[in-house]
């Protein structure tokens, strides 16, 4: 008899659980994917095209909160948990919820789920969302492409949209972009690659994505996403995992960054700049105790604002990057430092003003206080928050996302951009650890 499955995701990790472990098995029927924490991605299919033969019609995707009656009307045996960025106490009640059903709760391990690469692979993961992993994963390319190395990084997937175009993704140049009709989301990591002249794949089929990438690549680089493991692994690899001390103890208590955490060849600690010594420090003894071998690095994330004196004295609206504000929980980022540092005089609450589906994400997601999340994960999201952000009676905005926002939304008050690099600090560095690798 085939075990009857339920893959639980948010549009990355169960499809690629899916094609590795589930796809063209005899032992198992997935019955449904669920969707979680990114809008807009349930009630639509896995397609046939990508879901192999076994699957002439697809698979469907409900809303995870619809889990426990799909569990029961159709009598699975398993259920697969396979999205990132969830503390420990929350999996353990989705296990539960699982197990009353009588159905088994599984995670997978990396020993199933990654794709081996015959290419040298530097991996960057993170144990939260917001770490700093992007703007590490553009100083290993940096360094990598100074020895005159042919560079490819492949993204953690993003597959908002239709997904069979979706499979293999390549991005080179800007109209890349437009000709894979991405969302902000995709932008804000595919951009800063290409203008590094540097070329990035995603998608939704990770072995098509690596015969294809390894074609034009002396050395592979994975960007994770969330916090989530990665993908590939090698030979020769290189383990490099970023944690943020303004959200100390977090390493060791959300799913599944505690598992980069422990299997990190190097740590590199973000924002010291900015972080509470208390913090720092916690951080450091949960090196020390959990994995003692791995190499620290410190970094500090300094930002720099065109046209600072436009700050001062001004009431500004803040806009972050969405996904830290969301299921990163973070509560303040970049744009409020630059806000502080340059003299502000008060952070203007986005929340009356917001429409439609930016209402329905300060609904969801009520600690996000007083900033805006540059949310835009579909062209209507997208026009959303240009509403969002012309409604609200400020002078100026505060851009402190990836990229800058008003290449995609027209803005009809002042705004400037914040921008911020990571920055090692003594040694050992990166430039160093890369070296020895």
């Amino acid at each position: 008899m085939k075990k009857k499955i339920i893959i639980m995701g948010a549009a990355g990790r169960d499809f690629h659980n899916f094609n590795l472990c589930y796809r063209d098995s005899e032992d198992y029927e997935v019955v449904a994917f669920t969707a979680a924490q990114i809008p807009d991605i349930d009630d639509r299919r896995y397609p046939p095209e990508l879901a192999g033969k076994l699957y002439p019609k697809g698979i469907p995707i409900y809303p995870e909160e619809l889990l426990e009656r799909l569990i029961r009307g159709h009598g699975i045996d398993q259920v697969i948990f396979s999205y990132s960025d969830v503390p420990y106490d929350i999996v353990m009640q989705k296990a539960s919820l699982v197990n009353a059903t009588g159905a088994d709760f599984v995670l997978l391990g990396i020993g199933k789920t990654r794709i081996r690469t015959s290419k040298p692979l530097v991996t960057i993961c993170a144990t939260r969302t917001g770490c700093g992993k992007s703007q590490t994963t553009r100083r290993v390319v940096q360094i990598l492409k100074e020895k005159n190395l042919r560079v490819v990084s492949i993204r953690h997937p993003m597959p908002y949209g239709d997904l069979v175009k979706q499979k293999v993704q390549r991005f080179a140049e800007i109209k890349d972009l437009e000709a894979y009709n991405c969302t902000i989301e995709e932008m804000e990591e595919y951009e800063p690659h290409i203008k590094m002249g540097s070329i990035i794949y995603s998608g939704v089929d990770y072995k098509a994505i690596i015969q294809q990438a390894e074609q034009e690549a002396d050395i592979i680089v994975w960007d994770g996403g969330n916090n989530d493991t990665p993908f590939y692994t090698s030979e020769k690899e290189l383990k490099i995992v970023v944690v943020d001390p303004h959200r100390p103890d977090h390493e060791v208590s959300y799913y599944p960054g505690g598992t980069n955490f422990r299997m990190a060849d190097v740590i590199v600690i973000n924002k010291i700049d900015s972080a509470d010594p208390e913090g720092i420090q916690i951080v450091r003894d949960n090196i020390r105790e959990i994995n003692p071998g791995a190499i620290v690095i410190d970094a500090a994330s300094p930002l720099s604002v065109e046209q600072p004196e436009q700050v001062r004295g001004k009431k500004v609206l803040v806009v972050e990057d969405g996904p830290t504000l969301t299921h990163g929980e973070m509560t303040y980022g970049a744009g409020v430092v630059a806000a502080e540092k340059y003299g502000a005089a008060e952070l203007v609450d986005p929340r009356e003003y917001a429409v439609a589906s930016i209402k329905e994400t300060f609904r969801r997601y009520p600690d996000i206080g007083l900033l805006l999340p540059a949310m835009g994960y579909g062209s209507q999201q997208i026009k959303d928050l240009e509403k969002t952000i012309n409604r609200t009676v400020c002078d100026l905005v505060i851009i402190a996302t990836p990229i800058d926002l008003r290449r995609i939304i027209k803005i009809n008050k002042p705004a400037v951009q914040v921008k911020y690099e990571l920055q090692e600090i003594g040694y050992p560095d990166l430039r160093d650890v890369l070296k020895r690798f």
